[in-house]
């Protein structure tokens, strides 16, 4: 086999630094870091030499004050240091106990996205064979399920990005639907330079935010309209003359049905539906059809909704009637949020999956990874709850009596985050391995110390479908574990045979490409030494003698007659409207300087000094009606609960919609609004839309 490397992705000239990659989004900027925990950016093709704020100030927390070094058991009602020994057989003392009363379902695991495919892949296996439960789920069901549910039906298969991130480059239209990259992976923006040069980069959002002011054509749809908005294109697309027939009959099914809803939102009704111009819509769908390269992109604006999985489906017909996917320099992708979203979820952390993207209710699947595991293919529990369904029945008397959680902050980021936390406390056992005392962590009966991505080795494969390895850099602090070490530790105790479990990454790994071989996400060719190498893997890779599958689609999509799928799909709008109580629509999001639900960034000095509160973006028309100026602090209400924010006046926001960010904690969650209502394919929760009020906070005027 021929090796090649990646020429940009050169190893560091400097001796003591180690080449890896950051601990935050799915772009997984390459980086190095010195051995004194300094961080110098590096060429690679995703970040181009460049890192965000975030990016630069990832080591900060590797040395904060913050971390946690030592086990804490909760005695006599507060957290105190316990030694390993300690905590782990306590752990496996109470979750054994708790199955031989009252069955392996009494037990639930949560996972993250931000976990390594090691991690993930283990602990689906631990859910699964050592404690016997179907009770696992993990928090990117949060953030991409909805994009995976639709490509899979669309196209066989769910990569988040089927072409490498540099093809952008070359586009000459590129929409992108619910995205604002600018502020979540900053970055990424110079890939969309090429388009927005030749006039055709079209953003979808109803918030003017940084990407928005970079695009040569901004539509701000009311939110959870979006699937409307993809209707009225599509129709403009076949009422023009600009539909690509020929694929369409060669390479695709169902465009009739697809079409026959269509047919009836020309765009002036969507106009009224969205409050985007009908000339608007015809604008973009005539850009995409003249551009030679082009690109529809789905985010978070997109999925995160009740109708999400249609609404991405309406958007990936709108590509497949002009013949994108498939064809070179051209397509769609998501763009995967979290650090492993995609490797996150290949590998067993969600409900009804086996690693290598099986289905667990798939016979041969089962009995395929049951033979990589040694175990009856029987034994294994069948799907089981999604991540919210898991996290409210917690408690119940059907649901998990203990929950262990890896990698996730649920009290602030699950919707209707009060509800959840209340549910945690009705526990009668929670589990959490973390780095620092998070918002869920402080709930806890034990929290177990672990490493940082700097600390230890394994993979990721971020939003193009690449597996990177992630070298560890440094030492932890003294008495910090591995989650692999404790999910061994605890399998062990829970009566599996040590090999069963290995604590060492490269070892996992090389469990997992059997356990993915022959899967859609077939990791079976790749290895270290091949990563070490510089080789640049992209899944599916079933053979070392695979040089991995950077473009997918250009011989046929993954379905046995090799044609993509169009999903009929129809605008009902957001699961809750504003109405008198409620007359606005609050939308949530991150912010540049922060990450997820805040555990990490917020204790990083540099980044909390530039935001370190929630705030709400109003349009100060209706700041004015609420009786409220800019700078002062309002209450934010849905009919869930309230969240006290801080007014940011803004001219460009729509009249009806207010926006704030997702990071931080207590009464300022944001999360304490959220609706879970849940798309009925991904359940994935409605956290993009919920009705709201506002009004002043008493005693801060």
């Amino acid at each position: 086999m021929t090796v090649t490397a990646d020429p940009t992705a050169p190893q560091p000239t400097n001796p003591t630094a180690t080449a890896t990659h950051c601990p935050y989004c799915a772009l997984q900027c390459a980086m190095t870091i010195t051995r004194d925990a300094q961080v110098e950016p590096r060429q690679f093709p995703t970040n181009a030499g460049g890192l965000c704020q975030k990016g630069w100030t990832s080591a900060a927390l590797l040395d904060s004050p913050s971390r946690l070094t030592t086990p804490l058991v909760r005695r006599a009602g507060e957290l105190r240091p316990a030694t390993w020994t300690e905590a782990l057989d306590l752990v496996a003392s109470r979750l054994g106990q708790l199955m031989a009363e009252h069955g392996p379902d009494s037990v639930a695991v949560f996972g993250g996205g931000g976990l390594t495919n090691e991690k993930s892949y283990l602990l689906g296996k631990f859910a699964r064979v050592a404690l016997g439960t179907s009770q696992i789920d993990y928090n990117g069901r949060f953030c991409m399920s909805s994009a995976a549910a639709a490509g899979s039906r669309a196209f066989g298969v769910d990569r988040g990005l089927p072409f490498p991130l540099t093809d952008l480059a070359d586009a000459d239209a590129v929409v992108l639907v619910g995205a604002n990259p600018a502020e979540t992976m900053p970055p990424f923006v110079q890939h969309l330079r090429g388009a927005s040069t030749k006039g055709g980069l079209v953003v979808v959002d109803p918030r003017r935010t940084p990407t928005a002011e970079r695009a040569n054509l901004h539509l701000a749809p009311a939110p959870g309209t979006d699937l409307a908005l993809a209707l009225g294109i599509l129709h403009a697309v076949v009422a023009e003359g600009l539909l690509c027939e020929s694929v369409v009959a060669e390479r695709t099914t169902g465009f009739d049905a697809v079409w026959r809803i269509a047919a009836a939102y020309w765009p002036e009704r969507v106009e009224r539906i969205t409050g985007v111009s009908a000339a608007d819509q015809r604008r973009v769908a005539s850009l995409l059809s003249a551009a030679r390269n082009a690109y529809v992109l789905t985010a978070r604006g997109a999925e995160q909704h009740a109708t999400g999985v249609d609404t991405v489906s309406a958007w990936i017909n709108l590509a497949l009637a002009l013949g994108l996917p498939g064809r070179p320099g051209s397509g769609y992708g998501c763009l995967t949020g979290q650090g492993n979203g995609q490797g996150g979820r290949e590998h067993g952390q969600k409900a009804d999956q086996l690693p290598g993207y099986r289905m667990i209710t798939d016979p041969s699947a089962r009995e395929h990874v049951a033979s990589v595991w040694g175990v009856r293919p029987d034994s294994l529990p069948g799907p089981g709850r999604s991540a919210y369904e898991l996290l409210d029945a917690l408690g119940t008397e059907s649901g998990p009596r203990a929950l262990l959680v890896f990698g996730s902050n649920v009290v602030v980021s699950a919707p209707h985050s009060a509800h959840i936390a209340d549910r945690l406390s009705t526990l009668d056992f929670l589990v959490t391995a973390d780095l620092v005392l998070s918002e869920t962590s402080a709930l806890a009966d034990v929290v177990l110390p672990v490493t940082q991505w700097a600390e230890e080795g394994g993979t990721m494969t971020n939003l193009e479908g690449r597996i990177l390895l992630r070298r560890k850099a440094v030492d932890p602090p003294h008495g910090v574990r591995t989650d692999l070490e404790v999910i061994s530790g605890l399998a062990t105790r829970l009566g599996q045979p040590e090999d069963r479990f290995p604590a060492d990454a490269e070892t996992v790994f090389e469990e997992l490409r059997s356990a993915s071989a022959g899967g859609k996400a077939d990791y079976a060719g790749v290895s270290y030494d091949r990563l070490r190498a510089g080789e640049a893997l992209y899944w599916p890779v079933p053979s070392e003698s695979h040089p991995g599958t950077p473009r997918m689609f250009l011989d046929g999509f993954a379905y046995p007659d090799g044609k993509a799928r169009f999903v009929p799909v129809d605008h009902t709008g957001p699961a809750e409207r504003p109405d008198e109580d409620f007359p606005l629509y609050a939308i949530t999001g991150r912010v540049l300087q922060h990450y997820q639900s805040g555990a990490q960034t917020r204790l990083v000095g540099e980044l909390n000094s530039i935001v370190s509160q929630c705030h709400v973006e109003v349009h100060p028309d209706v700041a004015a009606r609420a009786g409220l100026r800019d700078g002062e602090v309002a209450l934010v209400t849905s009919r869930r609960g309230e969240v006290a924010a801080r007014v940011r006046c803004d001219h460009s926001m729509r009249p009806d919609v207010i926006f704030l960010p997702f990071h931080f904690p207590a009464e300022q969650r944001a999360n304490l609004l959220t609706n879970p209502a849940l798309d009925p394919v991904s359940r994935m929760p409605e956290f993009k839309v919920c009705a709201a009020r506002l009004t002043p906070k008493d005693g801060d005027r």
